[in-house]
C-alpha cells in the first residue's frame, strides 16, 4: 500500500518544478512592459540598486542566484515595493517583474 503512495509522491515532486516554471513565466504573458519601464524609472530602481551594489547597479541581478524562477522574481519586486512603501498594485508589480525578466532573467514560459 505504501509503495504506490511513495511512487505518486515522487512523481509529483519531480513534476512540480517544471510545472511551476511553465506557469511562472506565464505570469508575464500579458504584462504591460511600457508601464513596467515607466515605474522602474519613476521609482529610481536602478539608482537604488547602484547604492546597494555599486557600479551600474546591474550586479544585483543574479539569474543563477536566489532568484531562479518567475514567482521568486515577482515576490522580490513585491518585497521592494513593501520595504520602500511604494504601494504598487499587483499589475504594476507584474509589469516591473516582466521588464526585469525580459532584460535580465529571461525565464522561459
Amino acid at each position: 500500500m505504501k509503495r504506490p503512495l511513495l511512487a505518486s509522491a515522487l512523481a509529483l515532486a519531480f513534476a512540480l518544478p517544471s510545472l511551476a516554471q511553465a506557469q511562472g513565466a506565464a505570469l508575464f504573458k500579458d504584462a504591460d512592459l511600457a508601464l513596467g519601464e515607466k515605474l522602474l524609472a519613476e521609482h529610481q530602481c536602478a539608482q537604488c540598486h547602484t547604492r546597494q551594489v555599486g557600479g551600474d547597479g546591474s550586479a544585483i541581478y543574479r539569474p543563477n542566484g536566489r532568484i531562479n524562477n518567475a514567482q521568486l522574481l515577482q515576490a522580490m519586486v513585491e518585497n521592494c515595493s513593501t520595504r520602500l512603501n511604494l504601494q504598487l498594485f499587483p499589475e504594476e508589480v507584474t509589469a516591473i517583474a516582466a521588464v526585469l525578466n525580459r532584460d535580465h532573467y529571461r525565464f522561459k514560459p
